[in-house]
C-alpha cells in the first residue's frame, strides 16, 4: 500500500479504542515470545551434561532466533482474532513485517555462525556479510512499507537478460540464487549439527566419526544443490556436461587435489592416524589436532601448527608414537667419577626418576652403564611416560634437577675431564731453553 495511505490508517487507529488492543497484542507477543524461548532453552539444557559447552552455546544462540519467531506467530494469531472481531489492525500490519525482518536476520546470523564461525570467533568477512544482509533486509522492509515493492517485482518479472541462446527473467534468476543459497545453508547447518552429534558419540572410533561426518555433509550439500536446481526448473541432464568437464580437470590439473582427498578418506577409514596421536613426518612432529578430507593439522609442542597434505601421510613413512601403545621412552645421561660405588649410585638415580609424577611405574625407570668414558662411568637413566602429547622435555628437566641436588649434597660425584699435560710441559721446557740460548748469544 502507498506510504500516504499507511500513515493515514495509522493516524486513524490512534483515535480508535482498538489501539489499546493492538498495543496489548504487541506487548504480550513480545513478552510471551521471550518467556517461551527462555523456558524451552532451560528445559532443553536441564539434566544434560555438556563438558565442552558446545550444546549450551548452540541452544542459547538458537534461543535468540526462537524468541522473534514465537513473537511473530503470536502477532499473526492476535491479528487474526482482532480482525475477526471487526477491530482495526493497521498497527499490527506494520508490526508483523518488523518482527518478520528481525526473525529473518536472527535466523540468518544463527546459520552463518553455526556453519562458518571458527571456535566461536567471527571473521571480518563474516561480520561484513552480516551487516550487508541486515541492511538488505531492512531496505526490503522499507520498500514493502512504502508500497514500492510491487513495482519492483513487476519490473523484475518483465525484465530479462540473455543467458547463452536463451533469455532469463531477473525474477527467475534471483529466485534460483536465493533457493540455492538457502538450501546450501540449510544443508551446511544440518551437516554441522550432525557432525557435533557424531563427534559426541563415545562408542564410535574417532576416525570413523570424522568419516561419517564428512560423508554426510558432502551428501547433504549434493542433495541440496540438486533439489534447489529442480525447484527452479533446471534440467539436471545439463549436469552431465559439467561432470565431463570435471573429469577432464581432474585428469589434467587437479590430480594432486583429488589425491589428497582420496588419501584423507583412506587415512580415516584405515585408522592409521587418529586425533590426538603424536606423529613425526619428515621434519615435522607434533599432535594431530584435525583430520580433514584434504589436509591434516599437526600441532607441535611449541604450539606451531603445520598443515600437511594427506598425500604426504600416505606416500611417505610416518612415525606414530601412539598408534597401538602410548608409552614413550625418554632418557638422560650422567657421568660419575671413577671410584664411585655403582651399586649405590644406580639405584639412587632410579629412585629419582621414579619420584617424578609423569614417569610410569610399569615399565619402571632403569639405569644402565652406557660406556667407560675418559672422565668416569657414563650412566643412562631411562624412563617411560604415558602422555607423549606433552613431550619428554619437562620430565628430563625435572630429572636433571634432582640429579643436580644429589651432586650438591655430595651423594654422587661427577666425573671431571682429565688432560694430559706432558706435551704442554715439554713445550714449555723447549721455550725456556730457546730463550736461554738467545740470552747467551746476546
Amino acid at each position: 500500500m502507498p506510504l500516504a495511505d499507511m500513515l493515514q490508517d495509522l493516524l486513524g487507529d490512534l483515535s480508535d479504542p482498538s489501539i489499546l488492543w493492538q498495543a496489548a497484542v504487541i506487548i504480550a507477543s513480545a513478552g510471551l515470545g521471550w518467556l517461551l524461548a527462555r523456558s524451552i532453552r532451560s528445559a532443553w539444557l536441564h539434566g544434560r551434561d555438556d563438558h565442552n559447552g558446545m550444546l549450551r552455546i548452540g541452544v542459547e544462540s538458537f534461543a535468540r532466533v526462537l524468541a522473534p519467531l514465537l513473537a511473530l506467530g503470536l502477532l499473526t494469531l492476535g491479528k487474526y482474532f482482532l480482525a475477526r472481531n471487526h477491530l482495526h489492525v493497521n498497527v499490527l500490519r506494520v508490526a508483523i513485517p518488523l518482527a518478520s525482518s528481525l526473525a529473518m536476520i536472527r535466523l540468518a546470523f544463527y546459520l552463518l555462525r553455526r556453519v562458518f564461525a571458527r571456535h566461536g570467533q567471527l571473521g571480518a568477512a563474516l561480520q561484513t556479510f552480516e551487516k550487508l544482509f541486515a541492511l538488505v533486509v531492512w531496505l526490503g522492509l522499507a520498500l514493502y512499507l512504502t508500497g514500492a515493492w510491487p513495482d519492483i517485482l513487476r519490473f523484475l518479472e518483465h525484465t530479462s537478460v540473455p543467458l547463452g541462446r536463451h533469455r532469463v527473467q531477473l525474477s527467475d534468476a534471483l529466485q534460483a540464487v536465493v533457493s540455492v543459497v538457502l538450501m546450501l545453508m540449510l544443508a551446511l547447518w544440518a551437516g554441522a549439527a550432525l557432525e557435533e552429534r557424531l563427534m559426541g558419540v563415545p562408542g564410535i572410533h574417532t576416525s570413523l566419526r570424522v568419516v561419517l561426518a564428512r560423508t554426510s555433509r558432502a551428501v547433504l550439500v549434493l542433495v541440496a544443490v540438486l533439489l534447489s536446481l529442480s525447484m527452479v526448473g533446471l534440467d539436471l541432464t545439463v549436469l552431465s556436461v559439467f561432470g565431463g568437464a570435471l573429469g577432464v580437470g581432474l585428469g589434467l590439473g587437479m590430480q594432486r587435489i583429488a589425491s589428497n582427498y582420496v588419501s584423507g578418506f583412506v587415512i580415516l577409514l584405515e585408522r592409521s592416524l587418529s586425533i590426538g596421536d603424536m606423529i613425526s613426518v619428515d621434519k615435522y612432529s607434533g599432535k594431530v589436532t584435525h583430520i580433514n578430507t584434504r589436509y591434516t593439522v599437526l600441532q607441535g609442542l611449541d604450539g606451531v601448527e603445520t598443515v600437511l597434505p594427506n598425500e604426504m601421510l600416505i606416500s611417505g613413512p610416518v612415525q606414530n608414537q601412539s598408534l597401538t601403545n602410548r608409552r614413550v621412552r625418554g632418557s638422560t645421561r650422567v657421568i660419575v667419577a671413577y671410584g664411585s660405588d655403582l651399586a649405590v649410585v644406580m639405584p639412587l638415580l632410579q629412585q629419582q626418576a621414579a619420584s617424578i609424577p609423569r614417569v610410569l611405574a610399569e615399565p619402571g625407570p632403569g639405569v644402565g652403564l652406557a660406556r667407560f668414558a675418559p672422565e668416569g662411568y657414563e650412566l643412562d637413566v631411562g624412563f617411560w611416560i604415558g602422555d607423549p602429547e606433552n613431550g619428554t622435555g619437562g620430565v628430563v628437566s625435572e630429572l636433571n634437577k634432582k640429579i643436580y641436588a644429589l651432586v650438591q649434597s655430595g651423594e654422587i660425584k661427577l666425573g671431571i675431564p682429565t688432560f694430559d699435560t706432558r706435551l704442554l710441559d715439554a713445550h714449555i721446557a723447549a721455550v725456556v731453553a730457546r730463550n736461554a740460548q738467545n740470552s747467551g748469544n746476546s
